[in-house]
């Protein structure tokens, strides 16, 4: 599974590349507002720094805009992916994108019948919200579960891409249930790598090597 960073944190994302755990990032209008950074500078840097996908959304909501936004911000850098959200003007902006050989990145989706109509549409990604589904008691984890399912029985190439992942246990899940890319925060990225048994096991290594007073340099 891949790993996609959901931010515009420029140091959280080369710590992220530094360690290995960097596919990707995705922003959208809220963390590009957070980082307090234009969108064409802030995402410029961000695509220096990785050469996986790079999702910038579009601000419009009718499909000739958000078509005219998407080729400007395809201009950053060659890997932009255009975050489009998942209506009908969005599904004909994704085409038309697709069309011209830009990545597309579908956003918004709730349902398995929203994420069929945008790998038809041709999305490089589709983007399932799973936090804000369990925000009002459904399952995200069935939905991506539901999505893979009709992929694979189809054979669409359109990657899923969990999003509004809220823990690591989102992460887990993500992994067991076949998802192609997992966004997240990068604090739950990094939460990853603890657990308490680890903590206790080098506590105690700790010890010894005090103890018998062991140096390697």
């Amino acid at each position: 599974m891949k790993f996609f960073a959901d931010t515009a944190d420029i140091d959280a994302i080369k710590d992220l590349h530094d360690h290995g755990m960097l596919d990707g990032v995705t922003t959208n209008p809220s963390i590009i507002k957070k980082s307090g950074r234009d969108i064409i500078e802030v995402t410029k840097e961000i695509c220096s720094i990785t050469d996986g996908p790079v999702s910038a959304e579009v601000t419009a909501i009718d499909a000739e805009t958000m078509i005219a936004e998407g080729r400007k911000l395809a201009q950053i850098a060659d890997n932009i992916a255009v975050k489009v959200p998942l209506t009908w003007d969005g599904l004909k902006a994704c085409k038309a994108l697709t069309d011209e050989g830009t990545m597309v990145n579908v956003t918004l989706c709730f349902s398995p019948n929203q994420a069929l109509l945008a790998a038809k549409a041709g999305a490089t990604f589709i983007s399932p919200f799973i936090g804000r589904l369990d925000d009002i008691s459904l399952d995200g984890m069935e939905l991506i579960a539901d999505i893979r399912t009709v992929y694979d029985n189809y054979g669409y190439e359109t990657q899923i891409l969990a999003a509004s992942i809220r823990n690591v246990n989102h992460m887990k899940d993500c992994a067991i249930v076949g998802a192609d890319v997992a966004t997240a925060p990068p604090n739950v990225i990094q939460a990853m790598a603890k657990h308490v048994l680890t903590d206790k096991g080098l506590d105690a290594f700790l010890a010894d090597i005090k103890a018998a007073e062991i140096k390697i340099l």
